[in-house]
């Protein structure tokens, strides 16, 4: 029946489990992003992988994730929300199966692509499930703060994670890892409510135009990062993603059962949401990312040592989930979350200051802190506002369509933020990394310092450009979203939107 549902009433300890269940879900799609990039060394030097397919064992998942969230969604409304998270999170633990036992390189890219398959289903379904299972009130807002928190501790996870276990039982655990933490959350399963299943068919066209269109952008966006935005293949992919995103809302614009219903983007709230979230990742993510190098680079840590420096974004990340959940209520999102960006912007242009020899204590450890403290200010109120007001019937899309800006704006902060890194470090000293290795082994001091103060000034570029990012996302949030505080537990998500 395609009707208005509300979420079933449900004990409270069958609610914790069910948060449990969707934590732990988000918590291993996320950690999927970035617990392969420490292991990338040793699977290259195992398997004989060449410095062009390396890049792969990362973008086959992420490219496919991005490509197929559209599809993910709408396939959850369609058939039970709760029936494609699990047929997603089953694909997802037999693939991470097939990349651990992979005996080639060939094989292990082609089971990422289906890791991706599977989290492109299961990832808009988890969010769309909140909605099924709780309540709208204090009870939702604890579960997508729960939710929000997941997606930063994923990053760090991955790291820690992947560099102990690749430096203790091998990088094949890295993959095996998923395989119990998957079957539990299917155990789990039993506990969402599903929602109920909506009259319908799939649109093939809209299915094949969304998901050409977005492999394309994405791609796009990771070959500019690594090849230069004038690559010839870079402009061809972005030009088949100018063609194919538009072709695709002409198509849903005509279909009478759209893929993307393009009514989900009449609220100013919504499609606010979206952009926001875009904008939002694009900061923390490439911060993430440079930071990372100049830990290694320059301060020399060891991938063990890095990943327990980033543990204060964890930290961050759990006390700003716990705060804006009571803030929520009273204070509106285009005044919260436009703060959360201004504090994590802040906290990136701090962290763009850093010399050849900044204080971990002093300088690093506060500016990841508010790093995450702000992001995950920002992350649940565009969360709340991204799927308040959906018709029960569009939950899953919504849900997809706020996933997919945010896999979008992770792509974009790592390419942009490296681009203005690399382009910043080469004006400096062309291939200064090599030069810096060649110093520190030839103990040729003023070239150890050349290459790193070119270094050091490429990061810092970037992280200034990432901080001026989360400023303009700031200023578009405070104009657009109007919403006023998160409403009352009477009103429900699923009330359809005018």
């Amino acid at each position: 029946m395609n009707q208005d549902l509300k979420p079933s009433p449900a004990p409270a300890n069958r609610h914790s489990l069910a948060l449990l269940v969707i934590a732990a879900a988000q918590l291993m799609l996320v950690l999927d992003d970035s617990i392969a990039n420490i292991a990338l060394p040793t699977i290259q030097n195992e398997l004989g992988l060449s410095a062009s397919n390396l890049p792969w064992v990362v973008n086959g998942y992420i490219l496919t994730f991005g490509a197929l969230l559209l599809f993910g969604g709408r396939a959850g409304d369609l058939y039970g929300r709760k029936r494609v998270f699990q047929l997603g999170l089953a694909l997802f633990t037999l693939a991470s199966l097939f990349v651990g036992l992979a005996p080639n390189g060939a094989l292990l890219i082609a089971a990422r692509v289906l890791q991706g398959l599977g989290a492109a289903l299961t990832a808009p379904n988890a969010l769309a499930l909140i909605a099924t299972t709780f309540p709208a009130g204090e009870a939702r807002n604890k579960a997508l703060a729960v939710y929000g928190a997941m997606s930063g501790l994923g990053i760090v996870a991955g790291l820690l994670l992947g560099g102990v276990l690749t430096g203790t039982v091998g990088w094949r655990w890295v993959f095996f890892i998923n395989i119990p933490i998957g079957l539990l959350v299917l155990a789990g399963t039993r506990t969402l409510v599903d929602g109920g299943r909506h009259q319908g068919r799939l649109d093939v066209a809209g299915a094949l135009t969304s998901t050409a269109g977005m492999a394309s952008l994405v791609y796009a966006i990771t070959r500019g990062g690594e090849h230069g935005w004038t690559d010839p293949l870079t402009l061809a992919f972005f030009a088949a993603a100018a063609l194919l995103i538009p072709l695709f809302l002409w198509i849903q614009a005509r279909s009478a059962q759209p893929l993307l219903p393009l009514r989900v983007f009449r609220d100013r709230n919504r499609w606010g949401s979206y952009l926001g979230m875009l904008l939002l990742a694009v900061g923390p993510m490439g911060t993430f990312y440079l930071v990372t190098l100049y830990m290694q680079h320059i301060l020399g840590y060891s991938p063990i040592r890095t990943g327990l420096a980033w543990l204060p974004f964890a930290v961050g990340i759990a006390l700003s989930s716990g705060v804006v959940t009571k803030l929520v209520t009273r204070i509106p999102p285009r005044v919260l979350a436009p703060v959360g960006m201004l504090i994590a912007g802040a906290a990136v242009f701090w962290l763009s200051t850093m010399g050849r020899d900044a204080s971990y204590a002093l300088h690093l450890l506060p500016g990841i802190f508010f790093t995450a403290f702000g992001f995950g200010m920002g992350f649940v109120p565009l969360t709340l506002t991204g799927v308040h007001g959906v018709a029960s019937q569009d939950s899953g899309i919504a849900s997809a369509l706020l996933n997919a800006a945010q896999q979008i704006g992770v792509a974009l902060g790592l390419a942009l933020l490296a681009t203005v890194a690399v382009t910043t470090t080469a004006r400096q000293l062309p291939d200064a990394l090599t030069a810096l290795y060649q110093g520190r082994t030839s103990g040729n001091e003023e070239l150890v310092t050349r290459a790193s103060d070119a270094l050091v000034q490429g990061y810092s570029s970037g992280l200034a450009a990432g901080a001026l990012i989360l400023v303009v996302a700031a200023v578009i949030t405070a104009l657009v979203i109007n919403a006023r505080p998160q409403p009352s537990a009477e009103e429900s998500i699923q009330t359809p939107s005018h």
